[in-house]
């Protein structure tokens, strides 16, 4: 009698952690479904206001200044925000980060209602708007955690990607088509609101979700350190960090390049095509991997995505084809969601929980400071080293330009090539890496 009621009480205890498990992945789709309204929002403004700015100053320098000032705040500033996420409540920072960052589109929107909207006032708003929207990303991972068990990690990281990727793929289809009948006003006041949803969705969250128990305070700096360290805990994580920031390097290229090679050959509505074709690549794999379980093998995994990308990536620039570069478009970006979630699972499983935010706010930073590398050089190493070597008469024109041709575009095509072949070299060396390795066989 005593068995069954030992049996019983142990089927009871599996029975409530399973509810639990389920209620809090209920809990996940909330607050996901709100970051996915709110990525929406964010690429319909983006779009927006890149070709307003174009279509105002008639300089690619000025659409690319807008871009760098909504990226480069919240990089810089994605390390104290994860210590501001460890410190105060993660729900919080969340509701902050989103309801804040609007201030900079309301600005925006005002100037232009009173007929102003300059250039300056736009990368005012812009970066008010980038400075406050660094609160949300460290507490949304780490919120992640809090509400996930191990095993649901892997699923959650695809769905994130997921949500990411649709403003690459709704977003410029959106704001595209509301920009035929209406001005960038509109496509602002939808951004704007649709932080009002993503606010909701995270109050859901928590109101339904305990916040953590606040032991006594450290000072901010102090805190800082303690994140540093629990980074450098484990020499695996930030090597893995390391070697991210290197392989964000590479891709930045594909990025910033895509655009000049493609314009060398084909017109802008083709370009327009291609970039969304490809760019599914990503949703696609996101999607799959959210209905996926990855839980082993995960170095190998990484390392074999990210060499299949840098494969891909020499594809894409090795000839003037539309059909080649859809294909190995489509493929390179197919590659990210599996990267990106095996370093998700593989960092996200080796720091403790009351670290999460102020890690992530550190990996973030450092990741990808190789986007911002990559963002400041490669257009003038296409321009002024590339480009002359593969024109006519160029030092490698009777080369190399035998193989991928000549031209205006051929050489931004032969540097994209050039750095897939670093991403492969990367991605072996990370597959080799015994401090990473041990990420995996310490996984509890």
């Amino acid at each position: 009698m005593h068995a069954i009621n030992k049996s019983n009480s142990k089927e009871g205890y599996l029975d409530k952690k399973m509810a639990t498990s389920k209620n809090n992945f209920s809990k996940f789709l909330v607050l996901w479904s709100g970051e996915l309204i709110s990525a929406i929002g964010g690429g319909i403004s983006a779009f927006g206001l890149g070709v307003y700015v174009f279509n105002m100053t008639g300089k690619a320098s000025d659409t690319a200044l807008v871009t760098l000032l909504a990226f480069l705040p919240c990089l810089l500033l994605s390390a104290p925000a994860g210590v501001l996420a460890d410190r105060y409540d993660r729900r919080l920072m969340m509701i902050l980060g989103d309801s804040l960052s609007a201030l900079g589109l309301v600005y925006i929107l005002i100037c232009m209602l009173i007929g102003q909207g300059t250039l300056t006032q736009i990368c005012i708003g812009v970066t008010i708007s980038s400075v406050f929207s660094s609160l949300l990303e460290p507490s949304y991972k780490a919120t992640v955690t809090d509400l996930l068990t191990k095993d649901e990690y892997s699923k959650a990281s695809g769905l994130v990607q997921a949500a990411g990727s649709a403003r690459y793929l709704i977003s410029p289809a959106i704001a595209g088509a509301l920009l035929v009948y209406y001005d960038i006003k509109l496509l602002l006041i939808i951004d704007i609101c649709t932080f009002f949803v993503t606010v909701v969705a995270t109050l859901i969250v928590r109101s339904n979700l305990a916040s953590k128990v606040e032991q006594k305070r450290k000072s901010f700096l102090r805190e800082f350190k303690i994140g540093w360290k629990a980074l450098n805990a484990r020499k695996g994580v930030m090597t893995l960090v390391v070697i991210t920031s290197v392989i964000t390097l590479f891709i930045g290229f594909i990025q910033v390049l895509s655009t000049p090679m493609m314009l060398g050959f084909t017109t802008s509505g083709v370009l327009g095509a291609v970039e969304t074709i490809s760019a599914s690549g990503m949703l696609v794999a996101s999607v799959a991997i959210g209905f996926l379980s990855l839980k082993s093998k995960l170095v190998r995994i990484l390392s074999a995505s990210l060499f299949c990308a840098g494969i891909f990536m020499m594809l894409f620039g090795f000839r003037e084809n539309v059909y080649i570069i859809c294909i190995a478009g489509f493929l390179f970006f197919a590659m990210l969601p599996f990267g990106n979630t095996c370093l998700d699972v593989l960092i996200r499983s080796n720091i403790d929980n009351e670290f999460q935010g102020r890690a992530w706010g550190l990996i973030g930073m450092i990741s990808q400071i190789g986007y911002v590398i990559s963002y400041a050089i490669s257009g003038v190493l296409a321009d002024k080293v590339f480009t002359p070597l593969l024109v006519k008469n160029g030092l490698l024109a009777s080369s190399i330009g035998k193989i991928i041709g000549t031209g205006q575009g051929r050489g931004t095509g032969f540097l994209i090539i050039v750095a897939g072949m670093f991403l492969c070299i990367s991605a072996i060396i990370l597959g080799l890496n015994k401090s990473v390795k041990s990420l995996e066989k310490k996984r509890v």
